[in-house]
């Protein structure tokens, strides 16, 4: 039978990554709890080998069970009965196989019963799952929620809600309203504190909330009278056992279909604050939506690589005028461009993961005792890397995720468009990506900050400062040149002075910076492997000619020029 993790030999690779050792170190705070609990690990290497089996089963149940159900629960779809959602059965039969393998919280800490697992191999399960069905992926990766209790909540909250998720609570995050999607700073859910009983009553509406009748839910809602702004948000952890949510509706979308979205009403609804009033968008939402965007990059990816999967085998056993049509050049280069942009940003996933893994470590250890002046500026670092290439992994996946999956539907031609080849289905699962967790024109608005602060700047300076193998210097010496007309094109854009000319190029400048940061992490794969030479070479050879294209085009501009555009 198929395993989605052990058929997969980049997920080895990047979970072996030099940088593992010091993550692991840290998230285990030098191995302290290897005689309190049975199953922490001892060292590094037992660490690692607790990441490679617990993959090799989200692998085995991925490939057995949750991808051989996604066409029936695509189909069947949840039920809205009686003001409860009723999964899909394929659906329940996942969550079965998950909850009973231990797979829910893995990244909670031991004493919630949880794994104490990485980012990293969290996020690689996530790809996994998202693999082999991504509606799916977003019922079993809303454990993301647990994280934020963990790093927010008061203890008594967390001994409260925590070791639920180890026994199969769902969770969801309650934040977009009617008039409230990507400008979250309007959300209009009323939060209101009664002395009498020392309890907080949610009443409003919440729509397109993912899996909105879940066990427990991080609520967004406005607890201060009197504010329109972010200031007067706060965040609530909401139970279902308190039946105070009426479901109007699960939305009928047009993919990811077995992941419900439902329409809320909260009608006097009691519900528990995370962390501090007026804190809710401004600190800990924004750190649930990163979460969420790192999820979204492993769904992308393991939407691209379902997608490269089913077009090669098509290409391979489709044939036309006499032969198979992978051998034709329109085919083959298609499929190979594939395969390489699911490379591209299957490493920028893993890199984001681990900048996020480090820095949160550093979090969690500060809680204990003082970071000394060394670690500090590690975690500032790393917390910087993070921030800006989180919006950078969310724009490219999702953009290059529907574009894989575009092209996988094409190399089948008339026959992807029927519904008796999954690629109809993954095509569709594909467009929410770009969309959800922040659309890719806020992903870019996100991550011009790294353009404009020079962060991306730095860090391809700092890849290209890593000595490669003579056969990757040619490699190097093009991505230096990129870098070096990067740089003088965000001059040029910086010169004039204009903040809508630069809003007007950012996307430009964006998809410049993350051309050449893949580039830099695919040479580096092709260093430790040569298997990635070939993908380096191909994205780089194309990554070159894109921004060509693009500095010509800023070149040719003028902020004069924008009234053109303006209806």
């Amino acid at each position: 039978m198929a395993n989605f993790y052990t058929d997969n030999e980049n997920l080895k690779f990047h979970l072996t990554h030099p940088l593992m050792e010091k993550i692991v170190r840290l998230k285990e705070k030098d191995y302290i709890e290897k005689d309190q609990f049975d199953y922490a690990p001892r060292d590094f290497e037992d660490a690692l080998d607790s990441y490679d089996k617990v993959l090799e089963i989200v692998g085995e149940i991925s490939g057995d069970i949750v991808a051989p159900n996604a066409e029936g629960v695509d189909h069947a779809g949840p039920q809205l009965i009686d003001n409860e959602v009723h999964y899909a059965p394929g659906t329940v039969d996942n969550l079965d196989a998950l909850v009973k393998a231990g797979m829910i919280g893995m990244s909670l800490p031991r004493e919630y019963d949880g794994l104490n697992f990485p980012m990293t191999p969290y996020v690689m399960a996530a790809e996994i799952v998202s693999r082999a069905d991504a509606g799916f992926a977003n019922i079993w990766g809303l454990q993301d929620c647990a994280e934020t209790i963990h790093e927010f909540g008061s203890e008594e909250i967390k001994k409260e809600y925590l070791p639920r998720f180890y026994k199969g609570a769902t969770a969801a995050m309650d934040l977009t309203e009617p008039d409230a999607g990507s400008d979250l700073q309007a959300v209009q859910l009323k939060a209101t504190f009664n002395t009498a009983d020392n309890t907080w009553y949610l009443d409003g509406v919440k729509r397109f909330i993912t899996n909105g009748d879940a066990d427990i839910s991080l609520v967004l809602a406005r607890s201060e009278p009197n504010t329109t702004d972010a200031r007067g948000l706060s965040l609530f952890v909401y139970d279902r056992a308190n039946n105070a949510v009426k479901i109007r509706r699960i939305e009928n979308k047009l993919g990811i279909k077995g992941s419900p979205t439902c329409e809320l009403v909260f009608k006097n609804a009691p519900a528990k604050l995370i962390g501090d009033t007026k804190m809710g968008l401004i600190k800990y939402v924004m750190s649930l939506m990163n979460s969420a965007r790192l999820g979204v990059g492993a769904q992308s990816v393991g939407l691209a690589e379902a997608a490269v999967r089913e077009a090669q085998k098509y290409a391979e056993e489709r044939e036309q005028f006499g032969k198979a049509i992978i051998q034709y050049p329109a085919v083959y280069e298609l499929l190979t461009n594939m395969k390489v942009k699911t490379d591209a940003i299957r490493s920028l996933l893993y890199e984001t993961a681990r900048f996020v893994d480090i820095y949160k470590a550093y979090t969690f250890i500060g809680h204990d005792r003082k970071l000394d002046q060394a670690e500090r500026e590690d975690n500032k670092h790393y917390q910087k890397l993070a921030d800006v290439f989180t919006p950078l992994l969310k724009l490219f996946s999702s953009e290059y995720c529907n574009q894989i999956a575009y092209d996988a539907l094409q190399i089948h031609g008339g026959t992807g468009y029927m519904k008796d080849f999954p690629v109809e289905r993954i095509y569709r699962d594909a467009r929410i990506t770009t969309i959800y967790e922040g659309t890719s024109q806020l992903q870019v608005v996100a991550a011009i900050r790294g353009v404009v602060n020079g962060v991306y700047l730095k860090a391809m300076h700092d890849y290209l400062n890593t000595p490669v193998k003579p056969e990757l210097q040619y490699l190097k010496s093009v991505l230096e040149k990129m870098t070096d007309q990067f740089a003088k094109i965000v001059e040029k854009v910086n010169e004039h002075e204009d903040s809508e000319f630069v809003d007007f190029h950012a996307r430009r400048l964006v998809e410049m910076a993350g051309n050449i940061i893949m580039g830099c992490l695919l040479l580096h794969d092709a260093n430790r492997n040569d298997v990635y030479s070939k993908s380096a070479e191909i994205f780089i050879r194309i990554g070159r000619a894109d921004n060509i294209s693009k500095v010509s085009l800023i070149n040719q501009s003028h902020p004069k020029d924008l009234g053109a555009y303006k209806s």
